[in-house]
């Protein structure tokens, strides 16, 4: 006796928004795990997606297919069942450890997350300062406001190391993040010069 939409709110939103009273449907019985599925594999086929919602979405479909245990056509050999990030790589187009990365973005904290949805941060970066802790990521947060800079993908694995080695500190980001890499120019000399 309860219906839930899946997949369809703009589509819903722009009919209302027109005078459209009915649309056309198609109606399921399907439990939370599945409807999550069928909701995520909507959504990130859509022309524009933030990083943040693809991860959000990589992560709920995740764990949904973890929470289902079907072998349906999951399965690689007989017996053998294929992994649950590789279906979402696979039903996404994107590889495995594309997805995993994604995924780590949720670990970030919203300002940071945010960030990397505008673009001043970026991803893989984002990705490594997943790892650090939400305290080291707020601190990191004060210091690229106070020195307008943000990390290069080798400071960003140094931030990391830093907070694996429980080194982390404001003066120790500050340090880091002063440091400008020389940009390489590349010369070219043509061939009758030489």
């Amino acid at each position: 006796g309860v219906y839930e939409m899946i997949s369809g709110h703009r589509r819903l939103h722009a009919a209302s928004r027109v005078g459209l009273n009915v649309i056309p449907a198609i109606i399921k019985p399907m439990t939370n795990d599945e409807a999550v599925v069928a909701m995520v594999d909507a959504n990130v086929q859509r022309e524009e997606i933030l990083p943040s919602e693809k991860a959000f979405a990589y992560k709920m479909k995740l764990d949904a297919l973890s929470h289902q245990g079907k072998a349906d056509d999951t399965s690689r050999q007989v017996g053998e069942k294929l992994l649950s990030v590789t279906k979402v790589g696979r039903d996404a187009n994107e590889s495995e450890r594309q997805v995993q990365r994604y995924i780590r973005l949720t670990e970030l904290i919203p300002q940071l997350l945010d960030m990397v949805d505008t673009k001043k941060l970026k991803f893989n970066p984002a990705v490594e300062i997943s790892y650090i802790t939400q305290a080291e990521q707020q601190l990191l947060i004060e210091v690229m406001d106070e020195d307008e800079v943000t990390p290069s993908l080798s400071q960003a694995q140094q931030i990391k190391k830093m907070s694996q080695e429980k080194r982390c500190t404001k003066d120790a980001l500050h340090a880091l993040l002063k440091i400008t890499k020389v940009k390489e120019r590349n010369v070219v000399i043509k061939h009758e010069i030489i």
